[in-house]
């Protein structure tokens, strides 16, 4: 099946209308239940005082989204805004220091928030791991890497390291681990990008200016070091036609994402309640069913928009940042599921796609698998639920390479063939939708707690069957059906084709068989 099939309009018109009724009428009940609860005594640590003319309270149970855009928010604007106008004045009285510019702009931003001691632990890092990419073997780089990420991971160094850090603060754990995660991770990232370099080595210099640019330093994304040292480095910085007009329209839409999240804090308590095990005991499975999905859905706006202000400070700096991740409503494959894609371009570039070159042999696949996922554990800090997490996922990415073999072969290949074009969509998108599902499931354990993930899978797959099942993937089929329609559009304006006559009889047989 070519991903330009089309299907009948009206056939689009009917998917279209119910994935809209059904996500008012799931939406209705998690809106009941968030009403009748607000007051509920297990909620009085995540919910707050909101809009006090509305009557309404506020979900405020993630405590990042409150960081970044309540309590520290000041904080955050100043250090970025100070970021952009050295950086903006350096660049025209010096484009060809501007990076060296960014190193020191963002190591003193780091000396002022966490002080010398912390400075000198993630200088310490880079020493190690400099000293490593030297020799230019990508074994020792990842050995090295691994070992230094794993010291802040893993008892008891990670409370050694951490206790060298004086102060005491409400953000000094979320800096202390994001400034020394994501610090090895390019550590380790400029060590294997090292390893290729043909003639000589980098400088140290060149380490310290990618490692401390501030933008991305705590909180990512990571930006390989080979596409930062070159954009960072490029003199001539002159903008494309519009830039400037559509770097200010993201801001905007960034801006109106905060204040519908906002919005949908007060009147969804979609975080809140499934902390709450006995509330979500006598929800009904379509209020299970949206809320498992709206949690993947928030966590995706979350990190859009977070990294969509980071990344709009890069590229007001005329660097081109890892791009946000892609929706949860448009993902029905395993292959292109992620939530920081920063993150995701750093494995499928060093481990995932260096291993398993094309992907197309089970036990290469496999193996890139285990590595990826292994590394991606480390990263996660390993406990019991991120052990879960990533067999599971480990296990829907290949499980898709092993169901899409199998149905390559003969006599499945012969009738797939046989059948029409449209025909073949939609028995794909069936398998889309259930494995759109068990994405949901595997995700939301990590965001919620195995509890929750739990009572969704007993709900949805055991107790509700056959109505709630059916019912969830029926209305689930209709929304891949939207997205595999989107692709579509997409690829014909990227590579268009002549239109066919609307009188086909294949068409029109394949849409009269559909009907009957």
């Amino acid at each position: 099946m070519g991903i330009k099939t089309a299907l009948p309009r009206y056939e689009l018109y009917l998917y279209t209308a119910v994935l809209a009724v059904a996500l008012i009428w799931a939406g209705s009940w998690i809106f009941e239940a968030s009403s009748e609860n607000a007051n509920r005594k297990s909620f009085k640590e995540s919910v707050k005082p909101g809009w006090h003319y509305f009557g309404r309270k506020m979900d405020a149970a993630d405590f990042e989204w409150v960081m970044w855009f309540t309590t520290f928010r000041n904080h955050i604007l100043f250090a970025l805004v100070g970021h952009v106008i050295f950086a903006k004045i350096f660049s025209l009285v010096a484009p060809k220091h501007r990076s060296l510019v960014f190193g020191v702009y963002g190591g003193l931003a780091v000396l002022v928030t966490m002080g010398w001691t912390f400075l000198a632990l993630v200088l310490s890092h880079c020493i190690i791991l400099y000293s490593v990419a030297i020799f230019k073997s990508k074994w020792m780089c990842f050995a090295a890497g691994l070992c230094t990420l794993a010291s802040i991971k893993l008892e008891p160094f990670n409370s050694w390291q951490e206790a060298l850090v004086t102060g005491n603060f409400n953000l000094q754990d979320i800096l202390f681990y994001g400034g020394c995660g994501f610090s090895i991770m390019r550590c380790m990232s400029f060590a294997l990008e090292n390893c290729e370099k043909k003639e000589g080595n980098y400088t140290f210099s060149d380490l310290v200016k990618y490692n401390f640019y501030l933008p991305f330093f705590f909180f990512g994304p990571i930006m390989t070091f080979d596409r930062f040292h070159a954009q960072a480095n490029n003199t001539q910085l002159i903008r494309k036609e519009r830039e400037m007009w559509n770097i200010t329209t993201k801001a905007l839409l960034h801006l109106g994402g905060i204040l519908v999240v906002d919005v949908f804090f007060h009147y969804l308590y979609i975080l809140t309640i499934p902390s709450d095990m006995k509330l979500v005991a006598k929800l009904s499975d379509w209020s299970l069913a949206g809320l498992a999905y709206s949690n993947l859905v928030y966590d995706w706006v979350k990190s859009a928009v977070m990294f969509g202000v980071i990344n709009t400070v890069a590229m007001l700096d005329h660097l081109d940042p890892p791009q946000p991740p892609k929706c949860i409503t448009m993902l029905y494959v395993f292959a292109e599921t992620h939530f920081d894609r920063g993150i995701n371009d750093w494995l499928c570039k060093y481990v995932y796609d260096y291993i398993g070159g094309n992907h197309d042999q089970i036990f290469k696949e496999l193996l890139a698998t285990v590595c990826t996922f292994g590394i991606t554990t480390l990263w996660l800090g390993p406990c019991e639920l991120v052990y879960i997490w990533s067999f599971f996922n480990c296990f829907g990415l290949n499980f898709e390479l092993w169901v899409a073999k199998f149905f390559s072969l003969p006599p499945l290949s012969t009738i797939e063939s046989a059948m029409g074009e449209a025909m073949s969509r939609r028995i794909r998108g069936l398998f889309n939708a259930a494995n759109f599902w068990a994405i949901v499931l595997y995700n939301v354990l990590s965001l919620n707690s195995l509890e929750f993930a739990k009572m969704v899978g007993r709900r949805l797959i055991f107790k509700g069957f056959p109505l709630s099942t059916l019912s969830v993937l029926l209305v689930t089929y209709c929304g891949v059906q939207l997205v595999k329609e989107r692709e579509r559009q997409q690829a014909l304006l990227e590579d268009p084709e002549p239109a066919k006559p609307v009188d086909d009889p294949a068409k029109l047989l394949d849409e009269l068989l559909f009907w009957i």
